[in-house]
């Protein structure tokens, strides 16, 4: 078994390998057909070393940096010959192909970048870091309670922008000697600003439930995907109460690691598929589209993995149930709002409708959600996260000039 597993894992290796060896010539063809970027244009950049499989962490960045462009255009530096076609493609920011450390000096010398946004932990971060007079910025790619939002990680990076009170708290009880007052910023969830988009379904009285799992993880502590453990059950389940529309919405990397997630998942979209063949009406949705945010608000239900997904959600203020981890070992941080919230075990999968139907109708529960919403977030009123966001950057920039003139000071230049 184990040499079959080993000869899977080197088959997707030289199925990736050739994928970004194919992925760098249409990404330079691509490149031909566009105008080259202004020298001097951008002084703000986001780096981004990761392929086409994490691209939801860069995408949900998107319409907050549009909306700060007119005053702080951004580029992309994409090291990842996938990462970047998937980046082009979209269109939504202006792109850097980087893949050789030359190339990503040619840009610097083109452009006077004075701040860099890191959405990730990739291990490539660590080669941008080499390059001094300028802010390295961590602005991650979500906030939640895993063990992951308080890695010692953080300080590498010159400042981070985070969320809210509890971000603040988290990490200053777990680093040491970390001027957590002085790194970090708050500035909200500026996503949920810009949560929107078209339903695909035409709205009546049945209740919505998005399911919206993580993907199984790599360590035991990081096992959070619900999709084997709760996933087939709870949506079976709905599907059969017949007053509920499921959107399923898998973590992309789900049965990366694992093949019987991998599996788990089709299952349930193949569920969804026969239950609006059967019912035309019900309007089901298997949703693996780029766009995250009209699922959190169209959903009167959302079920949710401990994920970054949970906390948006929680900005909304709307009923959520949170699956709880069949492994034991999966950390949890429950001394914010997962000491609160209401867990949904593999037993529970069984009642789900109950458990829905329940957090719909428990004021409590919806008072408590306005109170962690305040604690996590700050203030939620639309457009304020992204306000905060934009006097963030203003900030970083002014620190920025007052180093330069510092620097110019002591050296008379």
């Amino acid at each position: 078994m184990d040499a079959i597993t080993d000869a899977k894992k080197a088959y997707r290796l030289l199925r990736r390998a050739f994928a970004a060896r194919t992925a760098r010539q249409r990404v330079r063809g691509m490149l031909l057909t566009r105008s080259p970027h202004p020298a001097g244009r951008f002084r703000i950049a986001v780096y981004f070393a990761d392929t086409d499989v994490n691209m939801y962490q860069i995408r949900q960045w998107y319409r907050p940096l549009q909306a700060i462009a007119d005053r702080f255009p951004v580029i992309v530096l994409s090291r990842s010959p996938l990462g970047a076609e998937a980046l082009l493609r979209d269109g939504a920011l202006p792109v850097a192909f980087v893949p050789q450390i030359d190339e990503l000096e040619q840009v610097l010398a083109a452009q006077d970048i004075r701040i860099v946004l890191y959405v990730n932990q990739n291990a490539r971060n660590f080669q941008m870091f080499r390059y001094a007079q300028r802010w390295h910025v961590f602005i991650n790619h979500g906030e939640s309670d895993k063990i992951y939002m308080a890695s010692n990680q953080y300080k590498a990076y010159d400042y981070a922008l985070i969320a809210g009170q509890m971000a603040h708290d988290r990490l200053a009880e777990a680093l040491w000697d970390y001027d957590v007052d002085h790194r970090t910023i708050r500035i909200g969830r500026p996503q949920a600003d810009h949560f929107a988009g078209d339903v695909p379904y035409e709205p009546d009285d049945r209740t919505v439930v998005l399911y919206a799992p993580t993907w199984e993880g790599d360590r035991a502590s990081m096992s959070y995907g619900s999709v084997l453990s709760h996933g087939v059950t709870l949506v079976e389940q709905l599907l059969a109460s017949g007053r509920h529309r499921v959107i399923y919405r898998p973590h992309p990397r789900t049965g990366v690691m694992d093949d019987a997630y991998g599996a788990a998942s089709r299952r349930i979209i193949g569920m969804l598929s026969a239950a609006n063949a059967a019912d035309p009406e019900a309007q089901h949705v298997y949703d693996d589209g780029p766009e995250i945010g009209w699922q959190l608000v169209a959903a009167d239900v959302a079920i949710l993995d401990v994920s970054a997904m949970i906390y948006d959600r929680l900005a909304t203020g709307r009923p959520l149930i949170v699956t709880r981890p069949r492994d034991e070992e999966a950390e949890i941080d429950r001394s914010g709002y997962l000491s609160d919230c209401e867990w949904l075990t593999t037993a529970d999968a069984a009642d789900v409708v109950g458990e829905v139907d329940r957090v719909l109708q428990d004021d409590e529960a919806i008072a408590r959600l306005v109170h962690w919403s305040t604690r996590y977030f700050g203030d939620t009123t639309p457009g304020a996260a992204t306000a905060r966001f934009a006097d963030a950057i203003r900030e970083l920039s002014d620190r920025w000039e007052r180093h330069r003139d510092q620097d110019a000071g002591r050296t008379g230049r």
